[in-house]
């Protein structure tokens, strides 16, 4: 699952597989923590992170809707920006 971004201890990554499942996420993961993230709307679809990393994943989410958007749709990597 590669990397897309990297900030402040957590990890972006996505899956690139014709298998993947809707609707688009991103999967967040902050030491032992890990979620699955909406793109479309930032909500947690499965997992949990502490309420700080999750705010921080939301607002990156935010930030980079609409490459994310590209990245699932194409399935072509590109890293993104950390938040900063």
């Amino acid at each position: 699952m590669p990397v897309l971004s990297r900030f402040y201890g957590i990890v972006i990554r996505m899956y690139f597989q014709q298998a993947e499942h809707n609707p688009p996420h991103i999967h967040a993961i902050y030491g032992e923590h890990t979620a699955a993230i909406s793109i479309q709307d930032g909500s947690v679809l499965e997992g949990a992170l502490p309420s700080k990393a999750l705010e921080m994943v939301k607002e990156w989410v935010s930030l980079h809707q609409a490459a994310l958007m590209q990245i699932w749709k194409t399935q072509e990597f590109q890293q993104l920006p950390p938040l900063e």
